[in-house]
């Protein structure tokens, strides 16, 4: 199948799981990971309609900024996914719209400098280790409300929402809980008011499981193989 014919039948089951949740299509962000295709590929993804994309390593995301340049796809909204190493976060400050994986208060401190020194303000979502796997990177769901506090004191830092990543091996039980718990925290943490927190993203799903994520409240799903594979 094309890239043309990828997106199309993803956007199709988004919409499905969307209905099935209450919600409709235009309320799920869909990321494009493209951290294992070409700007060429980029690009196709891009004539089919589709504008978000993501890559999880900076050096890659400044390659591809500058390979897909002679396509003139000037209103692409890059997002970072991968874990950020607190140096190369003044690399990427202005680069992207969205850092999905802060995991620390040590790394939100670094971003929060870094975009205070270009004179922006930088959205972040706090990454979230639910499953408790030890391969995975992001804070224990118990410390969320902890670190969501002291995200508070950062002027140059908007807390976006929460994301996490599931075990690949895990069975849709395991799964709908896992996103179940976070949607739930997401909901909890969005009612209270802070200062630069605004719960809009919650990024859960990627190509083996987002329909259930979807189902069970994700409002921004991460796709690479799924599209371009």
């Amino acid at each position: 199948m094309t890239i043309c014919a990828n997106l199309a039948e993803i956007n199709e089951k988004i919409a499905v799981a969307a209905a099935k949740s209450g919600r409709k299509r235009e309320d799920i962000t869909l990321v494009a990971v493209s951290k294992t295709v070409g700007a060429a590929e980029v690009n196709e993804a891009y004539a089919s309609g589709q504008r978000v994309f993501a890559e999880n390593r900076v050096q890659c995301l400044l390659e591809k900024l500058d390979t897909t340049a002679q396509y003139n796809m000037n209103d692409i909204d890059w997002h970072l996914i991968g874990s950020l190493q607190t140096n190369k976060v003044k690399y990427i400050i202005d680069k992207v719209s969205l850092i999905h994986s802060v995991d620390s208060i040590h790394l939100a401190e670094e971003i929060n400098k870094c975009a205070a020194k270009k004179g922006l303000k930088m959205n972040c979502l706090l990454q979230v280790n639910v499953s408790g796997e030890e391969s995975k990177h992001g804070v224990e769901l118990e410390d969320v409300d902890r670190i969501v506090e002291e995200f508070t004191k950062f002027d140059n830092l908007t807390l976006k929402g929460l994301m996490t990543m599931a075990p690949f091996e895990a069975d849709e039980y395991e799964l709908r809980s896992i996103f179940s718990k976070l949607h739930k925290k997401y909901i909890d943490i969005g009612s209270q008011k802070g200062h630069n927190v605004d719960m809009s993203y919650l990024s859960m799903g990627m190509t083996h499981d987002f329909t259930y994520a979807i189902e069970e409240g994700s409002n921004m799903i991460r796709v690479g193989t799924g599209i371009f594979h």
